[in-house]
């Protein structure tokens, strides 16, 4: 899809999926990568760097309304930026050089995602204490999340959000500061996803004009999704956070899995 078409479509995208995700603290590149790859044909590597560029972009609509509502202020966005950012510049450089194909690539997201959301889903039917890991353990969770998030696109915040809230965490105090560590983290992993283009003949430069595009939709979109957190349950959230991950997971898979010739 091209021309007027894709853009409006990015546009749409980015909005839609911002207003559902962002109050999870996910700023919805998880969810825009199948429109990238299925509808919009962006060419692997080229859509991770274009979901770092929506990131980078859709990310302060969500956050001016947290701030405001002073919710950005904590040990926990601290801790998650100091293992997302460095994780995720990793993660890119083993996206460019490791994990090129499509297919491989798709495999992985599933491999995350899948086991991510099912453990989500249980953890709210069955609920646990709350518990606070040591700062170490956090910001090692976070290195390694980040690189993850360095292959598949997503900074690193939006799987770093279900692991936290499966804990017991609550989703008022995690989303902010997944999605803080979600823009640091994507700017960084931007800024050496452009480096590296200059660098090898692999398609690692943005799709620019989709990621401006889509990034706008979420701007707005992550506002909105921020300003109507307060009023959805906590439970509800945690599932759709869940359900959504396993859904993607599994469409990801089967999009990946051989067929008949």
């Amino acid at each position: 899809m091209e021309g007027w078409a894709g853009a409006a479509a990015g546009f749409a995208a980015g909005l839609l999926i911002a207003i559902v995700t962002t109050p999870v603290g996910v700023s919805g590149a998880v969810f825009l990568l199948p429109v990238q790859l299925s509808v919009l044909q962006v060419p692997s590597p080229a859509v991770t760097p274009t979901n770092l560029l929506f990131n980078v972009v859709a990310g302060p609509g969500a956050l001016l309304r947290y701030a405001r509502a002073g919710q950005l202020n904590g040990p926990l966005t601290r801790r998650l930026l100091a293992g997302t950012v460095p994780g995720v510049a990793v993660g890119a450089t083993v996206r460019v050089f490791l994990l090129p194909g499509a297919t491989v690539f798709k495999l992985v997201a599933a491999g995350v995602l899948v086991p991510l959301g099912v453990w989500l889903c249980l953890r709210t039917v069955r609920p646990s204490p709350p518990t606070d890991a040591p700062v170490r353990r956090v910001a090692l969770l976070a290195f390694v999340v980040g690189v993850v998030g360095g292959i598949y696109g997503i900074g690193g915040g939006s799987i770093m959000g279900p692991i936290l809230v499966g804990r017991g965490q609550p989703v008022s105090l995690v989303a902010p500061a997944a999605l803080a560590s979600t823009f640091a983290a994507s700017l960084s992993g931007a800024l050496v996803y452009a480096g590296l283009a200059l660098t090898t003949s692999v398609s690692a430069a943005p799709h620019w004009t989709l990621g401006l595009l889509a990034g706008l939709g979420g701007l707005v979109g992550g506002y909105v999704g921020a300003l109507v957190q307060p009023r959805l349950p906590e439970n509800g959230l945690r599932l759709l956070l869940g359900v959504t991950a396993t859904a993607v997971g599994v469409l990801y898979a089967a999009e990946s899995w051989p067929r008949p010739t």
